[in-house]
């Protein structure tokens, strides 16, 4: 949220055309005031925010055009819009051309990631799924990497470089790499045989596992296909007690991806950096060094999630970021306010324990909050389960966005503090309510709700027919 965007609103000339109240304040306040309160602007939040009440939108009509057209669809149509919108942005002469480009880019990411996910988890081996479907996250660290990269050489421009940035113009490279290679890349088997293309979807299936020996797959998705075909309201079927543990994972999971904070570090972090001497570079190293930590630790849970398992990855990460959350609160309580400089030594074992936040949410709720949702459900809300997910991410997102900024300058150090609770809920959720899902085929997840604990008992039995008859042999 702050990442990406925070480039861009971090450049005088673009606040001085069209946030002027930020940059004076920006210009005359004091060091400590600014750290905490130089960017709390409700016109700053709306530009920021405008992205993602968009994609919430967009992502309800993706599911749609992802179920109906196939998931290729949606990936494309997520680059043209976000072609347009950069488009819009690099242009923009006043604050409603940029809003309104800021509007499209949203939509382009409701599209880009309701379907994108589902495509990797749909492609994937089971044996291999877990990091396949990480990579996404993976190259999502590179971009934002690359995107940091990009805004510091950008804000060396000083009339129009702006414009550059990878928030607004230079978004367009990317977006054309999506669009065509959207249209060259084959369709997902599930979504096929989902459309009723029986012989191509085998034939994909065949190409991608790389034999022809793909009989007992091949007939999953088909009864999977033929069980979906009987439910034709996939939202109102969601809805139904044999889906409760798979929409309760679709709105705690992304939910709790934002609520970890990993906003409140990534804002913070260049403050602490100035704070031990980088001065105008601050922002330049704590891209960098947040960068490569996030990019490494995300490699970690590829090579991980798939011999360790989610839970183990979610559960580690999650008590790593509950202390480093605490400490870094903590230590901004006793050594850091209105009176108080920190220290080197301070800053320095800040700094690390960002890092060590960073590297935790890497390899666990950063990209398994994606995955987790993205292989549980089964083919009749398929689609309308990963809209959910995409929504409950951008309105959480949307909500951090409107509200992160006015908390950071109300309640200063103990920000960290109160998502270090809310990390201590979703470790325990986890442990009680989340079962192990690597190896396990999409189209086979329902009996790991059926063998849990707590999900069996609201999980209906096993009754008659053919997909039933399947799970009850295997």
């Amino acid at each position: 949220m702050l990442g990406i965007a925070g480039g861009v609103t971090s450049m005088d000339p673009f606040l001085k055309k069209f946030f002027p109240a930020v940059y004076n304040r920006k210009q005359h306040e004091t060091f400590q005031d600014s750290a905490y309160c130089k960017y709390n602007n409700q016109g700053l939040v709306v530009f920021t925010s405008s992205l993602y009440v968009a994609g919430l939108v967009a992502t309800m009509v993706a599911s749609t055009v992802t179920s109906k057209y196939g998931r290729k669809a949606s990936i494309v149509i997520g680059g043209i819009c976000f072609l347009v919108g950069s488009a819009f942005n690099a242009g923009a002469m006043n604050l409603i051309m940029l809003i309104s480009g800021r509007v499209v880019v949203g939509v382009g990411i409701g599209f880009g990631n309701q379907a994108v996910p589902l495509y990797l988890s749909e492609l994937a081996h089971p044996e291999t799924r877990g990091g396949l479907n990480i990579m996404f996250q993976l190259f999502t660290t590179l971009g934002i990497f690359a995107a940091n990269m990009v805004n510091y050489r950008a804000q060396k421009i000083k009339s129009w470089g702006w414009r550059l940035s990878s928030t607004l113009g230079m978004a367009a490279a990317p977006a054309l790499l999506m669009t065509i290679g959207g249209i060259f890349l084959p369709e997902t088997p599930n979504s096929l045989i989902e459309r009723g293309h029986l012989e191509k979807g085998r034939a994909v299936l065949e190409k991608i596992r790389g034999t022809k020996h793909v009989e007992a797959e091949y007939s999953d998705m088909v009864i999977a296909s033929e069980s979906a075909k009987a439910h034709t309201h996939p939202f109102r079927n969601i809805l139904e007690r044999r889906n409760r543990p798979q929409l309760v994972m679709a709105i705690c999971m992304p939910m709790f991806q934002i609520l970890t904070g990993i906003n409140s570090i990534l804002f913070y972090a260049p403050v602490l950096f100035g704070s031990l001497g980088f001065g105008a570079n601050a922002s330049l190293y704590s891209s960098v060094v947040i960068g490569a930590v996030l990019a490494a630790s995300t490699v970690v849970s590829i090579g991980t999630v798939d011999r360790l398992g989610r839970r183990i990855l979610l559960l580690s990460g999650g008590i790593q970021m509950i202390i480093c959350q605490f400490v870094v609160g903590i230590i901004l309580a006793l050594k850091f306010g209105e009176d108080k400089v920190l220290s080197k030594g301070f800053s320095a074992l800040l700094v690390a324990a960002i890092c060590l936040f960073v590297a935790a949410f890497g390899w666990s709720w950063g990209p398994l909050a994606w995955t987790v949702p993205s292989e549980i459900f089964p083919l009749d809300t398929r689609s309308a389960g990963q809209a959910i997910t995409v929504s409950v991410n951008l309105l959480f997102t949307f909500a951090t966005a409107q509200a992160f900024l006015s908390l950071l300058c109300i309640f200063r150090y103990g920000i960290f503090i109160f998502f270090s609770c809310w990390l201590c809920i979703m470790t325990t959720f986890v442990y009680f309510f989340l079962p192990e899902t690597k190896g396990v085929p999409i189209d086979e997840m329902i009996l790991q709700w059926r063998n849990h604990w707590f999900w069996k008992q609201i999980v209906p039995g096993i009754d008659e027919g053919p997909q039933n008859e399947r799970l009850t042999e295997l």
